[in-house]
């Protein structure tokens, strides 16, 4: 004969969620009540320890649920759009409290975090900088591998341009770059905004224009690349520039800006003339070559670029992530091949699959669950470690975090997501108990500005460090 104990708890605000209460089950063989609170059964003993658990879960997630509606359904801003919730304690392997879980939502920069998972997973403890082979007459054949960080100016320290400096004559081969510039569902209309940096396979600069007011003139790096600028009649208070989307030709104009930085089309004839004029050296492009060189100059530490790429929200970055996780394990630069890959194997036991289309969260085309972003989280937790997690996402008052959760500095580690109208925010929250917390909150569709819904999502989030 075998028993069924079951413990339940029902939560109106998780009405809409594929998980909308906790319920836990467990057979065992008939015991005494005597049997049960004495700790003389062992299977006892758990059955009590589960109730325990179980009762303290209800209880923490009705509470969560009227904190949720008093801090934010009833938030004129949110209340204005839709949002989904999911916070997920790993220690009991529960979902603590879901509101629209399982529902899809826009994760804007959220989606850097399935980016940093396909980097953690496929580059290894460094950044891949240059594939090479060289010959008897001296000549070094090259293969760019989608380094972000080649001549960017944060990092000073430049491992690949040291090597291409000894060669005087270099064969170029772009074969494995198999993708577009720009991302799919990209907003046209940014194409001159820094944050929209277009993607390549051997970015240089970070693949950006910097242009700088210099009296009356205008100061421009990288040099080399020789745009055509159109000569402005008057910059004494500033400048603007006007740039067709699909080439280099510039134009100044009068305006405000003292400084300004506009990515660049990373064309083939354009990255060989830039690197023939930095490097001083003969290049030969071979388009047509096909074959993947053996040897690897590494440029720098995964986690110098998964830091700037998280803390500032870098897009060219995760973009450039995308693309070297593909390259390296799949032999060629196409984010759709690798999303595709990853969604099919080491992701396919999401709650609910995800429509993923481009690194950095640019698109409005991605579609996830708060659920499953939290499957995430916690697959990283445990596949990388929660320390190096730590590192790698901000905290409070860092990053894009600056202006929020100062007080729980140490205690919030997090992804923050924006785009016009969309935020998010999903991490791991240590509580005043020490109980580490998996969360994910996704909100769309409000009319206001970013910033009252993002101070909502922090009382709501903070109230329940404080509690719990």
């Amino acid at each position: 004969m075998s028993r069924t104990v079951s413990f339940s708890c029902e939560n109106s605000n998780t009405s809409n969620s594929a998980n909308s209460g906790i319920v836990a089950s467990q057979s065992f063989r008939p015991y005494t009540i005597g049997q049960l609170f004495t700790g003389k059964s062992l299977v006892g003993s758990v059955t009590v320890f589960l109730f325990l658990v179980l009762a303290t879960s209800c209880s923490m997630s009705k509470r969560i649920s009227k904190q949720a509606d008093q801090v934010l359904f009833k938030d004129t801003a949110i209340s204005s759009g839709h949002i989904g919730i999911s916070i997920y304690d790993p220690a009991t392997n529960t979902y603590i409290y879901d509101h629209d879980a399982a529902k899809y939502f826009v994760p804007a920069s959220n989606t850097k975090l399935f980016s940093l998972y396909a980097g953690l997973k496929y580059l290894g403890d460094s950044v891949p900088g240059l594939r090479y082979d060289m010959d008897n007459s001296g000549a070094v054949r090259i293969q760019p591998t989608g380094d972000p960080s080649f001549l960017h100016p944060d990092f000073s320290s430049q491992p690949v341009f040291t090597f291409l400096s000894n060669y005087k004559n270099i064969t170029f081969t772009n074969f494995f770059f198999t993708d577009n510039f720009l991302g799919r569902g990209w907003a046209w209309d940014d194409h001159k905004e820094s944050y929209m940096t277009q993607r390549s396979n051997l970015p240089m600069y970070g693949n950006v224009i910097t242009l700088r007011k210099q009296d009356n003139t205008i100061g421009i790096v990288p040099y080399s690349l020789k745009f055509l600028l159109s000569e402005a009649t008057d910059i004494k208070s500033g400048f603007d520039v006007v740039k067709h989307w699909d080439n280099n030709i510039l134009t100044i104009t009068p305006g405000t800006n003292q400084v300004l930085q506009v990515p660049f089309s990373p064309n083939a004839l354009d990255v060989v003339g830039m690197l023939q004029d930095t490097l001083h050296a003969m290049i030969n492009p071979d388009l047509d070559f096909t074959g993947k060189l053996k040897n690897v100059v590494y440029s720098r530490p995964v986690d110098s670029l998964f830091i700037p790429m998280m803390h500032r929200s870098d897009n060219f970055f995760a973009e450039q992530t995308l693309m070297m996780a593909s390259n390296e394990f799949l032999g060629v630069m196409n984010d759709r091949k690798l999303i595709d890959t990853l969604l099919q194997t080491y992701l396919k036991d999401l709650p609910q699959v995800p429509k993923w289309v481009d690194g950095s969260g640019l698109s409005r085309y991605n579609l996830v669950t708060p659920q499953s972003v939290v499957f995430l989280l916690n697959k990283m937790k445990n596949e990388f470690g929660l320390e190096r997690l730590k590192t790698i996402l901000p905290t409070g008052g860092e990053g894009t975090l600056t202006a929020y959760y100062k007080k729980d500095a140490g205690f919030i580690f997090a992804k923050t997501g924006t785009l016009s109208n969309h935020c998010a925010l999903s991490g791991f929250l240590i509580t005043k108990k020490n109980r580490l917390l998996i969360f994910s909150v996704l909100a769309n569709n409000y009319k206001t500005s970013a910033t009252p819904v993002r101070r909502a999502i922090e009382q709501f989030l903070t109230g329940i460090r404080e509690r719990y």
